[in-house]
């Protein structure tokens, strides 16, 4: 089937538009044009054997026997019909319209009767005949030939593909939760697949594919169709979960439209229910939603983190609440293959956010520094901004594999494809940018040889790459110390404390006497804090009155009337010095510098009197991507400058002349 077939089928579904328009808000058209379109493909896919399993209902009627499987083989799909309506015979008794397609849907297997629960089908019947249009919107499809013999499962796949792609756009408000741009995809099956073509090569080939996220299944359509084209006889297997029913009844569709098994569309959340217990796939993707929180599924994720460890699939590390999207990828890796029973690939998409958020040793950092240390990250893909229907922010694909080729093991590449892009003719929500075929083309060629790239400075894509050991990417996050100096003064401000402190209230009935004894001080200075309490003491005890003991009020002194001053006495504890807490830093030193000798070189040259607290050192790890490819631009000259600004003010001075006359 060629293209212009697949959009005369898409046009005459989608002319359903026309009818609606008016009692239908425009981005509210898929919801009865997607049910109707499947539920057509549907009637004709079991027209074939309608009579059998409708014979085969009629026997079972009256039994206990569980008619599922039996109606299943009669149908010998994985769904079926138990009534003998169809469409046409709905326009056939048009005053009970309403009531026989209500029928019609309540016979269907309880996996495609889901399917429809979930776009809310028979509410949109309910509306459309209220609004006197379901008759005629049951006409258009009812005359839609779309019998296997006419349109194969896979042809079918690109038409209802369309449909969703319009739906998408036209609610283009939303459309980034659910659908990624094909152009994304296609570029992000291409990096994945890639290195595995001799793989796919392979006669008889069985793979699977898993996307915890899968929206409606554009991932998972897009990765079956690619790995289709290299070997036609290979059998796919496409795997997803999604939370959202509607795009979940969408995916799920499209599988039963290709005749794959819908039942391997599972619907919930992925972290508090995940489906697919038992399945490792070879090929794993996601575009989850950026920066969604995971408050609601906390006390389970919590759990599964503190009670199996890992076992489960959150043992790394848990991110703040407020982005899940590295729990979604501790959730795919959980799902590959071992390596000895062949690994698998994943790619996902992230915005910059997991790439540094999270200092060392928060769940963040710790969640990177197990990937990376376990030599899984092959690749960080930068892609343009401006590319998803609902944000315009940078996006970027990590790539990951358990079964690195040799020369990639303990490496780990960056790409930075940010310039591949092209303007749009018209812009779809945020997205106003798209990687045309070409470049797709040009990106999965480097990414291809960006290990010869990297390596070949002479090479015109070689500013493009770069490549970095895992260790790389770590650092040691050092406390720099300062010693605290004081000089000490007595004010009011600091008298009022001490008259107010507890230890004051507990030594005198009346703290206004400690207070009038010390109040011929104020104003006085010391240079040391011995001389200072001496001098304090003194005033106190030669009256005649008690001088407070213990730690807790030697402390309160030296807090009331010492003043930072870097040209201060000394603190000491225990005979080392105080570090002031106020002029305490930190520095991250990357993994393989000594911290003694970045100290020395670093750090010293500028302020002598510092060291490290070794006991507060943290590991962290981190892909500072930007900082990588980062170029200065100079400024320009400022010659430069003032002739444009003197060039400007003349331009303004001959336009207010003809203003002016």
């Amino acid at each position: 089937m060629n293209t212009d077939k697949h959009t005369e089928l898409a046009n005459h579904a989608w002319s359903v538009a026309d009818l609606l328009r008016g009692d239908y808000k425009q981005s509210d058209y898929g919801k009865v044009i997607l049910p109707f379109t499947v539920l057509r493909r549907l009637e004709c896919v079991l027209e074939p054997t309608r009579d059998r399993v409708a014979e085969q209902a009629a026997q079972l009627a009256d039994t206990d026997i569980d008619p599922d499987p039996f109606l299943r083989a009669a149908a010998g799909t994985e769904f079926y019909n138990a009534t003998d309506i169809t469409l046409k015979k709905v326009l056939a008794d048009a005053s009970h319209a309403r009531k026989n397609l209500l029928t019609y849907i309540g016979g269907f297997s309880p996996n495609a009767a889901e399917v429809l629960e979930k776009y809310e089908f028979a509410q949109q019947v309910r509306k459309l005949d209220s609004a006197g249009l379901l008759y005629q919107v049951v006409g258009k499809f009812a005359d839609l030939d779309l019998h296997p013999d006419q349109v194969s499962n896979h042809n079918m796949g690109y038409v209802f593909e369309e449909l969703i792609r319009r739906f998408a756009e036209q609610s283009n408000e939303t459309a980034g939760e659910h659908f990624t741009p094909r152009e994304v995809i296609e570029l992000m099956v291409n990096l994945l697949l890639a290195p595995d073509e001799n793989k796919i090569y392979r006669p008889g080939v069985t793979l699977r594919v898993l996307d915890p996220a899968c929206g409606t299944g554009g991932m998972l359509s897009a990765a079956e169709e690619h790995i289709t084209k290299l070997n036609a006889q290979a059998r796919v297997e496409v795997y997803g979960q999604e939370l959202n029913p509607e795009s979940w009844a969408i995916c799920r569709s499209d599988l039963m439209i290709k005749g794959q098994n819908p039942d391997n569309i599972v619907f919930g959340n992925t972290f508090s229910n995940p489906g697919h217990d038992e399945i490792r796939a070879d090929y794993l993707l996601a575009n989850p939603p950026f920066g969604v929180e995971w408050k609601k599924v906390k006390d389970e994720v919590e759990w599964e983190h503190k009670n199996l460890g890992d076992a489960g699939r959150f043992g790394a590390g848990l991110p703040r609440v407020n982005d899940g999207s590295l729990l979604f990828l501790q959730h795919m890796i959980a799902k590959m293959k071992p390596a000895s029973s062949g690994g698998s690939r994943v790619a996902i998409v992230f915005n910059g956010s997991p790439l540094f958020t999270g200092a060392a040793e928060s769940g963040e950092s710790n969640i990177r520094k197990w990937i990376i240390e376990n030599d899984l990250l092959e690749a960080v893909v930068a892609l343009p901004d401006q590319l998803f229907y609902n944000t315009g922010i940078s996006t970027y694909f990590w790539i990951l594999t358990n079964r690195k080729s040799p020369e990639q093991q303990g490496k780990v590449i960056l790409l930075d494809a940010r310039d591949y892009w092209q303007k749009m003719r018209k812009s779809l929500g945020d997205k106003r940018k798209m990687v045309s075929p070409e470049q797709i083309k040009d990106i999965t060629r480097i990414y291809g040889n960006a290990l010869s790239i990297a390596a070949d400075p002479e090479d015109t894509d070689h500013s493009k790459v770069k490549v970095f050991a895992n260790s790389g990417f770590g650092y040691r996050r050092i406390t720099v110390e300062r010693p605290l100096r004081l000089r000490f003064e007595l004010t009011e401000e600091a008298l009022d404390k001490l008259a107010a402190a507890a230890p004051i209230k507990k030594t005198y009935l009346d703290p206004g006497i400690f207070r009038k004894l010390l109040q011929p001080l104020v104003g006085s200075k010391w240079s040391a804090k011995t001389d200072a309490i001496a001098a304090l003491k003194d005033a106190v005890v030669g009256a005649g009155e008690p001088w407070p003991t213990g730690a807790p009020f030697a402390k309160l002194l030296r807090d009331a009337l010492g003043m930072r001053d870097p040209e201060g006495e000394l603190q000491l504890v225990k005979g080392q010095p105080e570090p002031d807490p106020e002029l305490r830093d930190y520095e991250n030193v990357p993994l393989d510098q000594d911290v003694d000798e970045y100290l020395a070189r670093e750090v010293l040259p500028h302020v002598s009197d510092v060291w490290i607290d070794y006991s507060k050192t943290k590991m962290g790890y981190e892909i500072p991507f930007t900082r990588q490819f980062y170029v200065y631009t100079p400024p320009r000259p400022l010659s430069e400058i003032d002739a444009e600004l003197k060039a400007l003010e003349s331009e303004i001075q001959e336009l207010l002349g003809e203003v002016t006359g």
